[in-house]
């Protein structure tokens, strides 16, 4: 996608050869119509695919999991990294590495919020090993649910997260894909 493109290009600060800070578009601020861009991008590659919902993990997810829910007209369903006093005790939930926070979280979602044979659209902000995404798909897994692709707003192609889902016969559609931040410089494929 062009435009997401030339957002990164404008206000991506590459903070070392593995990590990308995009905080002014997508992780702290969001730019709102960059963001429905994204969403009704998402929309149009996966609307055959016939999702009930959307999926994503919290926080960064978020925006652009509710765009593309808004596209397709379809719930949105994020899982939350801390269970709150209002959640159900029923839960799938799996623990997850974070790459850039350099922690583990467990993610969780409510069990009632997803069912046997539904089909699963999981969309996320970033991928790079992609263990945030392996979470997600073995909670679907978990529910009896069915996984109709993953649409990744920027995927980091020099790490293994995007191949390794793919190497699963899943479907995964990426906004951009960036092959090196060497040098400082951001490199598209």
């Amino acid at each position: 996608m062009e435009l997401l493109k030339q957002r990164i290009l404008e206000v991506g600060v590459v903070v070392s050869d593995q990590v990308l800070k995009l905080d002014a578009i997508l992780n702290h601020q969001v730019d709102p119509v960059l963001i429905m861009e994204m969403g009704k991008e998402f929309a149009r590659l996966f609307r055959e695919t016939k999702p009930d919902k959307v999926l994503t993990v919290e926080s960064s997810g978020i925006p652009i999991a509710y765009t593309t829910a808004l596209h397709l007209e379809v719930p949105m369903v994020f899982a939350r990294r801390k269970k709150t006093l209002t959640m159900d005790q029923d839960t799938y939930s799996e623990r997850v590495p974070s790459f850039t926070k350099g922690i583990v979280t467990d993610i969780m979602v409510s069990s009632h919020l997803l069912h046997k044979g539904e089909r699963i659209l999981l969309i996320d902000d970033f991928i790079a090993n992609g263990d945030a995404a392996r979470g997600l798909i073995r909670i679907i897994e978990k529910a009896e649910a069915e996984l109709v692709g993953v649409g990744i707003a920027v995927e980091k192609s020099f790490q293994a997260g995007g191949s390794s889902i793919r190497e699963r016969g899943i479907r995964v559609e990426s906004l951009a894909r960036i092959s090196s931040l060497a040098n400082g410089q951001i490199t598209f494929n």
